[in-house]
């Protein structure tokens, strides 16, 4: 089993910049498929982002590709999102995920993620 705390959230301008961490506690970290969410007030929670086991493979939403990076440290235990230009609809709470199932295009699926963090918000402002 494996608990996530995220941090790294705040206030922004439009076009600036922040990095998410996600910090894993609990075994096994590196045996774990990983991914970024969010979830605006109203909305359905969205896949951002998610990276295999030992990061050679990640896979990104239409909405971040291109401004987003994914990465991960499996000696430190810690998934990281850097985020860029930013815009205000990337204002949302952000959440980790972490999967013992979810490999390639599953990565952006909700259903394949056992383990949540509890999120920390990112606002944007224009």
């Amino acid at each position: 089993q494996v608990q996530l705390v995220e941090s790294g959230g705040g206030l922004v301008q439009a076009g600036g910049s922040l990095r998410l961490s996600c910090a894993a506690s609990g075994r096994g970290f590196s045996s774990y498929a990983m991914g970024w969410f969010r979830q605006a007030p109203g909305k359905e929670r969205e896949y951002v982002a998610g990276i295999n086991w030992n990061g050679d493979y990640t896979y990104y939403g239409d909405s971040v590709k291109g401004r987003f990076t994914i990465s991960r440290d499996n000696a430190k235990n810690t998934l990281r999102l850097q985020m860029n230009s930013l815009k205000p609809e990337d204002t949302a709470v952000y959440y980790c995920a972490a999967s013992v199932t979810a490999w390639g295009t599953r990565l952006a699926l909700l259903g394949e993620y056992g383990y949540w963090g509890q999120g920390t918000l990112v606002t944007v402002s224009s």
